[in-house]
Order: C-alpha cells, then structure tokens, then sequence
C-alpha cells in the first residue's frame, strides 16, 4: 500500500500530485508545516486586532482595494468574497484536475506564508481523503489574480454552500455531501477566503497533469513510429548517435538512442545494399522533431516542479509581522508552458497523422495494398481512419493558438494584464486527446502493414508494440468499424498499459 503523503509546502513532487489526483492517494499535514501555519495565522490575528490596513483582510479587493473594511465585517467580507467570486460557467472540470487543484492548494498554503488557520488546510485534506470532488466549472477564470472563479467554487463547496460531483457525475448540493461524509462546513476567518481564492492551483494542475500525459504520449509514439519505420522499410543510419553528437543535440541523441533500441534485431529497418533515395521526414527526421516535443518536455516539466512548492497567494506573511502584496498569482508563466506544450502535443499528431497516410498510399507505401484493404476496391481498409486522424489534426491546428497571447484587461484595469492560462490548459487537454488517439490510428495501422510484410519482422519494439496491439484488436482481414478499435487503444495509451507491455519486453 502506498504511505500516506505528508504536506509540507516544500517537498511536492509531480509524482506525488499524480498518485494523489488519479490513484486516490491518502493525504495529511506534515506536523512541522501545521506549526508554521499556525505562526502566519498569529500575524493575521495580530494585525487585524490592530487595525492594521492589509489587503484583503482589512480592505476590499481588487479594484475596491482602497476601501477600508471595519473589522466587524471583517470575517464577513471573506464569505461575500467567495460567493461574489463563484462566477463560473460551463462543463465541470475532471475530477482528477479537481483533485489536483485542491492538493495543491492545500500544499501552499502548508507552507505558512499565508495567514489561514490549520483547520482550512486540515478540511481540503478532509476532501481529498473522503474522495469529495467539488463541482468546479471549467470557465470563468482569466489566470491573473489567481484563479479566482474556480477557485470559489472549491471554497463555497466547503462552506456547505456550492455543490460537490455526485457519483451520477450529476451535481449535487454541498452540503448535504458533506453531512453524508460527516465532514462539517468550513467557517472562514479574516483572510481565508481570499487565501483560498488568489493563486495559480488550477493552472498549475493543467501543467502537472499534462506533463505527465504528454510525457507518456511521446513515449507510445516512439513505438507507433518504430512499427511504421519497419512497415516501411525505412533506413536506420537516420539514427546514427553521430549526428545528434554534431548538432549539440541531447535530446536528439536519446530520441536516437530510443529509436535504435526498439528497432534492435529487425529484418525490415536494415542498411540498403544498393543507393534508393532517401526516407521522407517523418521516418528520417524522427530524432529531430521529437527532441523538440523533449525540449518543450523539458521546459515545463522543471516550471511545474517548482511551481507545485509555491507561495501564490496574495498578500503573503512573513515573519514576524510583515503582509507584502505582490503578484505572485499571476500565471504568464505557467501560461506560457502551457501553450508550448500544446504546440508540442500537435508537432507528435501532425507527424504521426503524415505516417499513417503514408501507410495507406499505395504510391508512398514500398509495396503494401492500397489503405492496407484485404480486397482493395471491394474493401477500403484503413481509409477513413486516416480521415479522422487528419480531422483531429486540424482540430488541433486551431486550438494550438497561444492563449497568453491574448490579454484583455479585468477589475476596472487593476488587472489590466491576465495570462488566460486556465484557457490554455483547457485546450491543451482536448489537444493532447486529439493526438492520443492520432498515435493510436497510426499504432493500428502500422501494426497492420507490418503483419503484411510478413515472413519479414521488425525490430524487438516493434513486434512488441504489435504483440500488445493484437491483445486488444484483431487483425483486419474484412471491413469492420474500426471506432471500438481506436477507443479500445486510446484508452490502453491514455492508461499507460500499452506502452508499459512494450516496455515490459524492450526497456527503451
């Protein structure tokens, strides 16, 4: 069983973050991080029987920061902040988002530079543990002041008020969810709400979860890839560590690495013993494109390691009694990693589309029935899958435009700059989707070609990849509708069963 997870506001990792968000993970508070959140909650206490000007808890905010708030509405000022703010509209998010949202809500404010008291962090844990998904809908959240829309909505589900994610999926009134869990309604203190609500939680987890799926992505299309490679006899010097090694390149030597490793011991991906013309792109520049879906890889992945330990609410407490207003939630950057990665997720669909096409070509494809059809003419085979894959491609085409690129002023211009991160996430998921189940068109179709090439076989990868194929879907040998097959594998690569079968036979 895997141990509880301690939070500390300091030690998070995103495999931490995945545990917790899709595999139900137990959460606590580490007792060292209850001891220092109880010392930023002495500040606030200190300053509001001082009458001390702090924003958010003896001021309004935003664009009323410069109203002064009497301390006897102090503590109703944080409830009123929380039902103004819940102003989101549409689908609710996924429930692994969700619960990635409030562990890393929780987790920051462990960290003790935000003045709640132990009991807010204690009952987003309380969430967690008792598997209460709150009803957090996807828009209305600019990613600039925090993400204030859903993050009020994860806040008036505490308070009894908002609505919790029925097992229906329906939603269901927050608080006769909580009386069943026996979980009791959260009262807000000074500053509470507003520490609830300013900061980056659910741009962070579009990134953290992303990484994670693009990550596992890259890695089942470095399979598809190597079977098309060997459907279609492609050349292996392509990969040589050689020129990885001249371009300065890394990422490009491991891609190479990967590539060689998985098609290790083929028969189809040999040296040619006479000169026919070089490989189009997509089978001999693999190393190249890819190290670049790394790069990006790379960027977010060391962004979002820190980005899950951070402080990102607004106004912060440091010892001993100093409140600093800052921007610390505002999300440009994780915007930013955000974008880059969907722009990443698209060069693997795109690439992976072209291959499949090329698959079916009977003009492209060395020597394959046309749309790989047992009867071609009285069968079309493969045909129309490729259509979907291109329809998803050029889905993605039009939502891959950067969202931070487009900043529209809130707050009576006191937010006069927003990031649109949480924009830029909720595309990214539809894009890394699209292209889950691109790679897996090309994984049916090149286990397909390669079966055809037969007495010949391909690299140890990539019979191993058409070994975990054919215990999912049968060959072809009739026109069938091939939609429960692409789901069928989708859903194994969207899981991770399918590459990890690969992987079980030829660590790459």
């Amino acid at each position: 069983m895997t141990e509880v997870l301690s939070l500390d506001g300091r030690s998070l990792s995103l495999a931490d973050l995945v545990s917790v968000a899709r595999h139900g993970r137990l959460v606590q508070v580490d007792p060292r991080a209850s001891a220092a959140i109880s010392s930023s909650r002495a500040a606030v206490d200190r300053a509001v029987a001082a009458n001390r000007p702090v924003y958010g808890v003896t001021t309004g905010f935003g664009g009323l920061s410069h109203q002064t708030i009497p301390s006897a509405k102090s503590r109703e000022l944080q409830v009123s902040l929380v039902r103004s703010h819940a102003s989101g509209t549409g689908a609710p998010l996924p429930p692994d988002l969700v619960r990635a949202l409030i562990l890393l809500r929780a987790n920051s404010l462990a960290r003790g530079n935000s003045g709640v008291r132990p009991e807010v962090v204690e009952r987003l844990v309380d969430l967690l543990n008792h598997g209460l998904v709150p009803w957090v809908p996807e828009q209305g959240s600019v990613g600039a002041s925090g993400d204030l829309a859903p993050l009020a909505h994860l806040a008036l589900a505490m308070l009894g008020e908002g609505a919790f994610v029925a097992a229906t999926g329906a939603p269901e009134p927050a608080a006769e969810t909580l009386r069943r869990a026996g979980v009791a309604p959260l009262s807000l203190a000074e500053k509470e709400g507003v520490a609830l609500l300013n900061g980056t939680a659910l741009m962070t987890a579009y990134l953290a979860l992303a990484v994670e799926d693009l990550r596992n992505l890259e890695d089942a299309a470095l399979v598809a890839a190597s079977i098309s490679l060997d459907a279609l006899e492609g050349r292996p010097e392509s990969f040589d560590d050689r020129l990885g090694e001249i371009r300065n390149s890394p990422e490009q030597r491991r891609v190479a690495a990967r590539i060689r490793t998985l098609l290790a011991g083929s028969a189809l991906a040999v040296p040619q013993a006479a000169w026919s013309g070089q490989d189009p792109y997509t089978l001999r520049c693999i190393p190249q494109v890819l190290s670049a879906v790394e790069s990006a890889l790379g960027f977010a992945g060391s962004l979002v390691e820190r980005e899950l330990n951070a402080v990102t609410d607004n106004p912060v407490v440091f010892e001993p009694d100093d409140f600093v207003s800052g921007g610390n939630f505002h999300g440009q950057s994780l915007a930013l990693a955000l974008d880059t990665l969907a722009i990443a997720s698209q060069y693997i669909a795109g690439f992976s589309e072209r291959r499949t096409s090329r698959l079916l070509h009977p003009a492209l494809n060395r020597g394959l029935p046309a749309f790989l059809a047992p009867d071609p003419g009285a069968t079309s085979g493969f045909m129309v899958p490729q259509y979907l894959a291109a329809a998803l491609v050029n889905e993605n085409q039009s939502l891959v435009h950067p969202a931070s690129a487009a900043s529209l002023p809130t707050s009576a211009d006191q937010e006069d700059y927003v990031s649109m991160g949480p924009w830029a996430g909720a595309k990214l998921r539809r894009i890394l989707e699209n292209t889950r189940r691109v790679v897996a068109i090309e994984w049916i179709v090149a286990g397909q070609a390669l079966e055809l090439r037969r007495p010949k076989t391909g690299g140890r990868g990539s019979e191993a990849g058409l070994r975990a194929l054919r215990s999912r879907v049968a060959p072809w040998t009739q026109d069938r509708s091939p939609a429960l097959d692409i789901d069928r594998v989708a859903e194994a690569l969207s899981s991770g069963a399918l590459v990890a079968e690969v992987r079980r036979d030829v660590p790459f």
